[in-house]
């Protein structure tokens, strides 16, 4: 891993319509909201995660034309966040309405807009933008996408050994068709989830175990998180024999929207400025810790505030200090 690695998002970044109710409503009833606020997010969360942690963040996704495609650049470049696409004239961005209930539990609803239309000169494009030594994060929702999908995975499939593919499967995995996700599994030298997407695609079982199962089906070489919110993650490093679970830091959460997008990012940049996966990982699980400490979809913290919550001794592990 090159030190000081490009983080890049081929995905999307969409607008987020988020709207804090004290409980979801029953089918056919009505709640109402406490408070709403819209956000740039989706792949933003990551993007931001890594950028705020000295990371080089680049977004390598769709934007429209309208008012969530002009949301959407206006916060990629408040972030110092680089775009590799120009912008597409047939549309708007799309966008998600994101329930957060009285738990800090999130809902979703998504509509996606231009971003679910790629074209192959598009994924020409990105593919091209790859540098050796970035990060390149690939997220489910992208996959399943009858356009982009396929696109995405062939675009992934050819890319050189010295990019390292970052895979965060999505709560929709199992709705992505096989011959679509296969060759980016085979292509994954990280595989980043939660609990339950594990499940999904490990079968029954503790994230312990499905972290084990995943790592078999990626390349030689490869690593598995599995994420489990306050009790932090579950590692399968590679080179390592088996799974180690790494603490996680018990906050009270206000608001979970964009944790795991704040785990992964700050994995990333851990990564790309050279930190071993388990100090990655730890540091990763204090960020989201932090993140859902706020409101908001991208909440990750800044180095200082990461450093600062930590301490200096593990700060100083991972270059914070």
């Amino acid at each position: 891993m090159t030190a000081g690695s490009r983080v890049l998002l081929a995905g999307n970044v969409i607008a987020d319509l988020v709207i804090d109710v004290p409980a979801l409503p029953e089918r056919g009833g009505d709640v109402i909201g406490t408070r709403t606020a819209l956000y740039a997010g989706g792949g933003f969360n990551t993007l931001t995660a890594a950028r705020r942690l000295g990371a080089e963040a680049v977004y390598a996704g769709l934007h429209g034309t309208g008012p969530y495609g002009d949301l959407v650049r206006a916060s990629l470049a408040a972030e110092g966040i680089g775009t590799v696409l120009p912008v597409r004239q047939d549309g708007d961005t799309g966008f998600c309405v994101a329930l957060v209930d009285g738990g800090g539990e999130r809902t979703f609803v998504t509509s996606f807009g231009v971003d679910a239309r790629m074209t192959p000169a598009e994924a020409e494009a990105v593919g091209a933008a790859v540098r050796p030594g970035d990060l390149l994060q690939l997220s489910g929702y992208g996959l399943v996408m009858d356009v982009n999908g396929p696109l995405l995975s062939r675009t992934v499939a050819a890319l050189a050994d010295d990019v390292r593919v970052c895979f965060d499967p999505g709560p929709l995995v199992a709705d992505i068709p096989a011959e679509v996700l296969d060759p980016v599994l085979a292509r994954t030298d990280w595989l980043s989830c939660n609990a339950r997407e594990a499940r999904l695609m490990a079968g029954p079982g503790e994230p312990r175990e499905a972290a084990a199962v995943l790592r078999g089906r990626l390349r030689d070489g490869a690593g598995v998180l599995v994420r489990a919110d306050k009790d932090g993650c579950w590692l399968a490093a590679p080179g390592s024999a088996g799974v180690v679970h790494v603490p996680g830091f018990p906050v009270d959460a206000v608001d979970s929207n964009g944790a795991g997008d704040a785990h992964v990012g700050a994995f990333l940049a851990l990564l790309g400025r050279g930190v071993p996966a388990y100090d990655a990982a730890r540091g990763a699980n204090a960020a989201a810790a932090l993140a859902v400490t706020r409101r908001g979809p991208a909440t990750g913290p800044t180095s200082a505030e990461l450093a600062a919550f930590l301490g200096d001794e593990e700060a100083g592990v991972l270059g914070l200090g």
